[in-house]
């Protein structure tokens, strides 16, 4: 309770209207559904188990609004599911440890990246996803390439991947063409190709 209204107060006093603060899993399903919100944050844990209720929501939530951009916030990565909700290209997605949450400029970032549509992928996620394996196309890519997509997975930007790597941005703006190309990620009205390019890091379209 105190972690929402928490959130509730943070995201009125960056202008952004909260349409509903709901305490489970199911009231978080009616309020989507009767407000058609722009972006959901939820907790991976819900009552009445407070186990994996919010995050088998969100995923409830994007099958049945497409483009909808989710925010999870969580203690642990819960691998199975997180897979499963970055299995969709459609709208943004996001999935940050709530330690993230004590920076409030960081947090901001994250959530108004995902509701434009792009990834929030906490690093902590990341690491662990990508031990699940790669898929063949990214044998294609060059170490370098492969730093510059796993910051892409983090959410940053082209300047912050330049800042990380050394680069500048006309660099790594090359990388990142370079990486669309030998992912076969043609543009492509629709798609969000950093979006595609992620998912297809974390190869999580293989997920049962």
């Amino acid at each position: 309770m105190l972690l929402r209204e928490g959130l509730v107060r943070l995201l009125d006093a960056a202008g952004m209207r909260v349409v509903a603060a709901v305490a489970e899993a199911e009231g978080l399903l009616r309020a989507a559904e009767e407000h058609r919100p722009d972006l959901v944050v939820t907790d991976v844990r819900m009552p009445p188990t407070h186990t994996d209720e919010g995050l088998r929501a969100a995923l409830v939530l994007r099958r049945q609004q497409p483009g909808l951009a989710v925010l999870v916030l969580s203690q642990y990565v819960e691998e199975r599911y997180a897979a499963q909700l970055l299995s969709s290209a459609a709208g943004g997605v996001g999935y940050l440890l709530k330690d993230r949450v004590a920076d409030v400029a960081e947090f901001m970032d994250a959530l108004r990246r995902v509701a434009a549509g792009g990834t929030a992928l906490d690093p902590e996620v990341v690491s662990q996803l990508l031990l699940r394996g790669h898929s063949d196309p990214l044998d294609r890519l060059t170490p370098r390439e492969r730093e510059v997509l796993k910051l892409m997975a983090e959410g940053r930007s082209n300047a912050g991947i330049g800042q990380e790597l050394v680069l500048s941005e006309g660099a790594v703006g090359k990388h990142i063409g370079n990486i669309f190309a030998k992912l076969d990620l043609a543009p492509a009205e629709g798609d969000h190709r950093r979006v595609l390019a992620v998912l297809r890091f974390l190869d999580v379209r293989s997920t049962p």
